[in-house]
């Protein structure tokens, strides 16, 4: 009878490698879904591009009417969505790790009004009109408001910023910046105009240097990001537990922040705000993750860009021939979507 126990005994390290081996067949079903929404992404829109012209525009152009419009038109914007999708995503899934806050989002640490006053400063201050200047201005924005919402949550706790003063402090940064921004927009027709398509949201009329712009502070957000990643599941058994274990908790949240701060600063400052990728996505991808951080944030990132390229490719659809911003799309499926979800199961505890 011993031995016949001993026998069935799974070997040690099976679960392990099964639960390795399901978790790498969800992040290929992840990449075949984002692969999926990027071919969608190229081939729909106000004119219809068959996915054999699409593949032509791709490998071999000879200058047809949908080679041009699937490289200069088509590509630079999926490429965007697909960065965007992936930089909020992954800092969503930072954000709620950190804040341990499950209604946490990017825009918690005052990158977006940060950005949005930035470039409305610029606009009215210096006459800043080009696209290239919107995105460096609302970098620059982003990055000032997450540092000032870090040092306050500095100086509001022990030893460090927590999840709490981190939330308090990032709440009132947006608001201050919220009134900043909206008292400025009322003394300038154009900044007004500007501010209000980019807060609409929308990847559409962006070109390839847009997205060139972009990819180095996205590249430098996902490497913090993954170096962030033991620390973040040390500190999510507790603070105390975090520094048992050798973890500088404080450090970890700076790089947390940084990561935040440079992947939604970049998503935010070229394609304007774009609601619940950061919220929504995360809670999407932590079933089939678990609490660890080092699957969470790939599915979060795959799955934020497959979910901001399907939206953009329902813009174009129910709107057609004309487009509905991206934006839009995102904050009318999303409300309703976040509701069910929280009323169907409870939120994965943080």
């Amino acid at each position: 009878m011993i031995n016949a126990v001993a026998v069935s005994r799974p070997a040690p390290g099976a679960g392990l490698r099964k639960t390795h081996r399901r978790r790498l067949f969800i992040l290929a079903g992840l990449l075949a879904a984002l692969a999926v929404a990027i071919v969608l992404s190229l081939a729909v829109g106000a004119k219809p591009v068959p996915p054999a012209d699409v593949w032509h525009a791709i490998t071999g152009p000879t200058g047809t009417e949908n080679d041009i419009v699937v490289r200069s038109l088509r590509i630079p914007r999926t490429a965007i969505g697909v960065m965007a999708g992936i930089a909020l995503g992954v800092a969503g899934a930072l954000m709620q790790g950190h804040t341990r806050n499950p209604l946490a989002d990017p825009g918690l640490l005052g990158v977006t009004q940060g950005a949005a006053f930035a470039m409305v400063l610029g606009i009215i201050a210096l006459g800043v009109t080009s696209p290239y200047g919107y995105i460096w201005f609302g970098l620059a924005g982003a990055l000032l408001a997450s540092a000032g919402v870090f040092a306050l949550g500095m100086a509001g706790g022990r030893g460090g910023p927590t999840p709490v003063t981190l939330a308090l402090a990032g709440t009132a940064v947006s608001a201050f910046l919220y009134g900043l921004t909206s008292a400025l927009v009322l003394l300038d027709e154009q900044a007004m105009d500007v501010f209000r398509f980019w807060q609409s949201g929308s990847i559409a009329a962006r070109g390839a240097d847009v997205a060139w712009q972009v990819l180095p502070f996205v590249a430098a957000g996902l490497v913090l990001a993954l170096i962030n990643t033991p620390g973040l599941n040390a500190l999510s058994l507790g603070e105390d537990v975090a520094r048992a274990l050798g973890q500088n908790v404080t450090l970890t949240r700076a790089v947390g922040i940084a990561a935040i701060t440079l992947l939604s600063g970049a998503s935010v400052a070229a394609c304007g705000s774009l609601a619940f990728i950061g919220l929504i996505v995360p809670h999407l991808t932590r079933p089939l993750s678990g609490p660890d951080h080092r699957w969470l944030l790939p599915y979060s990132g795959l799955a934020g860009a497959a979910a901001l390229l399907l939206a953009d490719v329902i813009g174009r659809v129910v709107a057609f021939p004309g487009e509905l911003e991206v934006g839009v799309v995102l904050a009318l499926a999303g409300a309703p979507f976040f509701i069910v979800l929280v009323r169907r199961r409870k939120p994965v505890r943080l």
